[in-house]
């Protein structure tokens, strides 16, 4: 059963029914534990479909982590190749280049972490059977990118103080009158805008990318299966989808570094001496 398939009505009855979407369409909980109240709210306590599959991404990333670096060697092997490979990407392409040489080193293993859960999750989308980018689910962007939030938010308190993380956010040099308004537009970047872009922007890129493979790939069973000339316009169709699969693990690594180096990017002007 693929991992994206409802728990009550089957996928097929979900698309073809005739009814546009809503929220409780894509609410396909697993194991449904109650409700409970939550400041306030009704909240449900289930186990989902992102969560199975980030839990099974990280005892695949730990598996292999484990079984590539177990036994190091000088001249490494192709497991150990490849890890190390991943990791001076991380360390010098992103790090080192984002944060500065003086102070990159201590954020090289979230960094590197970050990448690998977001490549491995973000790759789920296209590999049968599961079929589900778990963060084309905007609570699963959110929470990831709240462990950013309050990471660099952390380092510029820690850096700058309480007062002076504010004080940091306006350049020095400006007008008097305009310092105010340029103290407003950096506050709300710092605080709103930079989470809310960063979260919709890996939510948004994983949700359409993964509605479009649906869209094909079911587009070509509907064709094969409507006998006559259409079942051989299929397979013209069938060849477009597998391009679109290549195009989609594409950009899902291509969203993996453009989120690591952003979070980078955060962190090194949170270090940075001024503004």
């Amino acid at each position: 059963m693929s991992l994206i398939a409802p728990a009550g009505p089957t996928s097929a009855a979900v698309l073809a029914a005739d009814f546009p979407p809503t929220p409780g369409t894509f609410w396909q909980p697993w194991v449904v534990f109650g409700e409970v109240q939550l400041f306030g709210l009704d909240v449900t306590l289930a186990i989902t479909r992102p969560m199975v599959v980030l839990t099974l991404s990280m005892v695949l990333i730990g598996l292999w982590l484990h079984l590539t670096t177990r036994r190091v060697a000088t001249v490494p092997g192709k497991g150990q190749w490849l890890t190390e490979q991943v990791h001076g990407f991380v360390r010098n392409g992103v790090a080192r280049d984002m944060i500065g040489s003086q102070h990159y080193l201590p954020y090289v293993p979230f960094l590197f972490s970050l990448f690998v859960v977001i490549l491995f999750n973000n790759w789920a989308g296209i590999i049968p059977p599961v079929n589900l980018p778990t963060f084309g689910r905007v609570g699963m962007a959110i929470a990831l990118v709240l462990i950013v939030y309050v990471l660099y938010h952390a380092i510029g308190f820690r850096r700058h103080g309480f007062v002076g993380y504010f004080k940091f956010m306006v350049p020095a040099g400006l007008p008097v009158l305009v310092v105010p308004f340029v103290f407003i537009l950096e506050l709300m970047t710092f605080f709103i805008t930079r989470p809310l872009t960063l979260s919709l922007r890996l939510f948004g890129n994983m949700f359409a990318g993964h509605m479009l493979v649906l869209v094909v790939t079911l587009g070509a069973w509907e064709l094969f299966t409507s006998g006559g000339l259409m079942t051989l316009l299929a397979f013209p169709t069938w060849i477009g989808a597998l391009l679109v699969f290549v195009f989609e693990a594409l950009i899902q690594a291509i969203q993996a570094y453009v989120f690591i180096l952003l979070t980078a990017s955060y962190i090194g002007a949170a270090l940075a001496d001024d503004h």
